[in-house]
């Protein structure tokens, strides 16, 4: 039995995927439970497996596309299975939010390479063999339906339908009759010439980007196109600048209890505690104290959480991702460590789900290993405030006491805050507190 492959949905969030690679080829034979195809979300990328044993008939959407979640990106069959019916239903299937309305795209697309017919005996009428004759079809490869196997005009109709829908993907196929684009002047690059929609040209040019950039001669450039990952980023974060009035607050902090405690805590244990660890248990805390900076914004409502999920900004490649940690204030130091540690390696390796990097209350975004020593960050929506960490440096620093100078491992830390939500005052109390127990992390060990 025919078996659809759908793009997976992940996560309550995930709308749409990307094909990164397919693993087989139209044509191979697949195992049930087998790696099939890889995919990227916004900000991870999984291998979908094989939901049946059978082969891979056709590939509906190809590497690079971008795909809406369960829709169909592929077909499982045996050799001799009729398919054609489930490529009709993904043919006109309509996007979501439209109605149903059948892509007619057929008429657009070129007819199948000339071939030349198999000497083998088959039964055909005049008019089916007409027909395909007209359209360059190898009738030896068609299934007769009429009087003891014998083919007849409908079966070659039915055939060239297929062909049609074949050599299109659905999304190339609604772009192209949108864009009212000629699909004879396309060239696709899948398998025996199929279109994808990364074919089709750039509306009003009649060229692809690729064309228009080598038609320039300027070969000491590199387009890209401005989508996925990255394109999420930007879209949030200028989201974020625009609407959300920043207004940023920075204090020194004296680092040496925090040295004293990571040494302490190896010494004792062999656990490596990194400051990123120090910085969200301690954050987690004063976050407890002051609970307006732990918020989210939603429309018309200030959603105040009882819980701290601390977001960790994590750079990737090609982005940034923030994978969470959920109810920090209730875990250890360790605790906090060790989910750090496996969070991070996640986002590197992109294998985080999407539940992994959602739901944060509040994020840290630490640089202090590049070795930046001051910058503010961009609250990360629908949060009210985010934390930018820099770089632990050996200043000269008065004694208040004493007034002595002496050489202290000194960090900058910056609060940005959504100055719709949060007051200054209450933003400087958080950033006071939140330096004391840095300071004197003991107290809350």
């Amino acid at each position: 039995m025919a078996t659809k492959v759908i793009m997976p949905k992940l996560g309550l969030t995930m709308v749409e995927g990307k094909v990164l690679k397919w693993l087989k080829k139209e044509g191979d034979t697949v195992k049930k439970g087998e790696p099939l195809f890889e995919v990227e979300s916004d900000k991870s990328s999984f291998t979908v497996e094989a939901p049946a044993d059978g082969i891979l008939r056709v590939i509906l959407a190809g590497e690079g596309e971008t795909v809406p979640c369960t829709q169909t990106v592929a077909v499982i069959a045996e050799v001799d299975e009729d398919i054609s019916s489930l490529l009709g239903e993904e043919q006109t299937r309509p996007a979501e939010g439209e109605k149903e309305s059948p892509l007619n795209v057929s008429h657009n697309v070129s007819a199948s390479s000339p071939v030349s017919h198999s000497d083998k005996k088959v039964k055909i009428s005049p008019r089916a063999k007409k027909l395909a004759k007209e359209h360059n079809i190898d009738y030896t490869q068609i299934t007769g339906t009429g009087p003891k196997g014998r083919i007849i005009e409908k079966d070659v109709k039915a055939f060239i339908e297929r062909q049609a829908k074949n050599k299109i993907t659905p999304l190339a196929a609604k772009i192209a009759q949108e864009k009212d684009i000629d699909l004879t002047t396309v060239k696709g690059s899948g398998v025996s010439g199929r279109i994808f929609s990364t074919d089709l040209p750039v509306v009003g040019t009649g060229t692809s980007i690729e064309s228009r950039v080598s038609a320039t001669n300027q070969k000491d450039i590199t387009v890209v196109p401005y989508t996925g990952m990255r394109k999420v980023i930007g879209d949030r974060l200028s989201q974020s600048k625009l609407t959300a009035p920043h207004v940023y607050f920075t204090v020194s902090v004296d680092m040496t209890r925090a040295k004293e405690v990571r040494t302490s805590i190896y010494k004792m244990s062999e656990e490596k505690i990194s400051y990123t660890d120090i910085i969200v248990y301690a954050t987690a805390r004063a976050l407890l104290k002051y609970p307006a900076l732990n918020a989210s914004l939603n429309n018309d409502e200030i959603i105040y959480h009882n819980y701290v999920n601390i977001g960790i900004a994590v750079a990737i490649e090609n982005g940034l991702i923030v994978p969470v940690i959920r109810d920090a204030h209730r875990k250890s130091l360790i605790e906090i460590s060790h989910e750090a540690k496996k969070l991070v390696q996640k986002a590197r390796d992109h294998k985080l789900m999407p539940d992994e990097y959602k739901g944060s209350t509040f994020t840290v975004s630490n640089l202090g290993m590049t070795g930046i020593e001051d910058f503010t960050a961009i609250i990360n929506p629908p949060e009210v405030a985010i934390l930018a960490v820099s770089a632990i440096k050996k200043t000269p620093v008065v004694n208040e006491e004493t007034d002595e100078i002496e050489i202290k491992p000194m960090m900058n830390i910056t609060l940005s805050a959504d100055h719709r939500v949060i007051d200054g005052m209450v933003a400087a109390e958080f950033l006071k507190k939140l330096k004391t127990y840095l300071e004197e992390p003991y107290c809350l060990l």
